[in-house]
């Protein structure tokens, strides 16, 4: 690099011109991850529907849409209506819908959408089934049926029918109901407790329940449409392929995976447990498209650094940020070894540093956060930038 060029990208980089702390979003990386997923997704025959509560960023949502996907997942009815807004014609509300006001904004939403317009959401029990009936029928079946996926759980777990047998019978009272349509099955996989493994002891048993319930379903002819089984969060969708992807079954289903995380990925939980990453044989892996950049503040030990963030600025809900390394004067970053952050206040952190490290007040230090969904929704604003960190755009989360 001439000294020209280093001297442009230092008068325009955010290292130069930005206030610490701030996330920025690298988007060489968030380009690699929408390719690598939707890759994934057209090897294996199944459809994509990014969870998009992990940004809700438009600048980012926009880029899995024009990649393909079939549509957005929701988390709630809020972010659903941020998504019309958007623009999406397609969303997978994960969730039960059980708020009267939910009800009624679904309602109306059906009732003036375009005719290739979908819109799913769950249910996992007959309270839950009837309560979103009697506010439908309060609306005045203005609206065509409201798509459902009977959504099968697990012992311990969130939602869910807690059985096989449970949730097919649920599937039967739907099929009953002239104000709602059962369009598949869904599930999570995602929290089951992993006992120290990487991947959950339990997740082939689930999986093969969901299977399972899907077979039961259509052995009793409940589908009038090709059936839709969802699952898949960012760590073990390829394990929801195997079980629940086309090819395992000898009729037409639509295999629809909702994982969100992938299109920042993280150093954390997601390094280890993707298999677009820590799990993966191949070289087109997953990259970290987030990074924390802080300011030392104080050195007032010789194996302690006070550094201007806390857990505000970053998730601490699966571990503390990662340190990757101090920036040098021409923007470049070096490594720190075995510096880790050994805890957070609201606005502080504690690195640990080796003794001897070249770090004073006034350094900045790049970090490396785990679970993105955590990391979006604490900033209003989070430069998009390139690998000399020149903003090229704004991500600004719906939050």
């Amino acid at each position: 690099m001439t000294t020209d060029a280093m001297d442009d990208n230092r008068r325009t980089s955010v290292l130069v011109e930005g206030t610490p702390p701030m996330l920025v979003l690298h988007v060489d990386a968030l380009r690699n991850n929408v390719a690598r997923m939707q890759d994934f997704c057209r090897s294996r025959g199944v459809d994509l529907a990014p969870h998009a509560k992990t940004s809700m960023a438009p600048y980012v949502i926009d880029m899995q849409l024009r990649s393909g996907v079939w549509g957005m997942t929701a988390a709630s009815v809020t972010q659903a209506r941020q998504l019309v807004g958007l623009g999406v014609r397609r969303i997978l509300l994960a969730n039960q819908v059980v708020e009267d006001r939910d009800v009624s904004w679904l309602s109306r939403h059906l009732a003036a959408g375009r005719s290739d317009d979908d819109f799913l959401c769950y249910v996992d029990s007959v309270a839950g089934l009837e309560r979103l009936e009697g506010q439908l029928a309060r609306e005045g079946g203005r609206h065509r049926q409201v798509g459902v996926l009977v959504e099968l759980g697990y012992a311990g777990g969130r939602t869910g029918a807690r059985s096989v047998e449970a949730a097919a019978q649920l599937a039967r009272r739907v099929t009953t109901s002239p104000l709602v349509e059962l369009r598949g099955v869904a599930g999570y996989e995602g929290l089951l407790p992993r006992e120290g493994m990487v991947v959950p002891p339990g997740l082939p048993a689930y999986l093969q329940g969901l299977r399972d319930l899907l077979l039961a379903c259509t052995r009793d002819g409940l589908f009038r449409q090709r059936p839709i089984v969802s699952a898949g969060g960012s760590s073990y969708f390829d394990f929801v392929v195997d079980h629940v992807g086309p090819r395992s079954f000898d009729f037409e289903v639509l295999t629809i995976l909702r994982s969100g995380c992938y299109v920042a990925h993280d150093h954390g939980i997601y390094h280890e447990t993707s298999p677009l990453d820590g799990r993966a044989t191949g070289q087109d892996r997953l990259i970290p498209a987030l990074e924390l950049i802080a300011t030392v503040v104080s050195r007032p030990e010789p194996d302690l650094a006070i550094l201007n963030f806390g857990r505000r600025h970053a998730p601490t809900d699966d571990r503390l940020p990662l340190v990757l390394g101090v920036f040098e004067p021409d923007g470049s970053r070096s490594p720190l070894p075995e510096a880790y952050v050994r805890r957070v206040d609201d606005q502080h952190a504690y690195v640990v540093l080796p003794v001897g490290a070249r770090v004073a007040p006034g350094d900045r230090v790049g970090l490396g956060i785990s679970h993105p969904c955590g990391a979006f929704d604490r900033w209003r604003e989070i430069p998009v930038v390139d690998r000399h960190y020149r903003p090229v755009d704004l991500a600004s989360p719906l939050f």
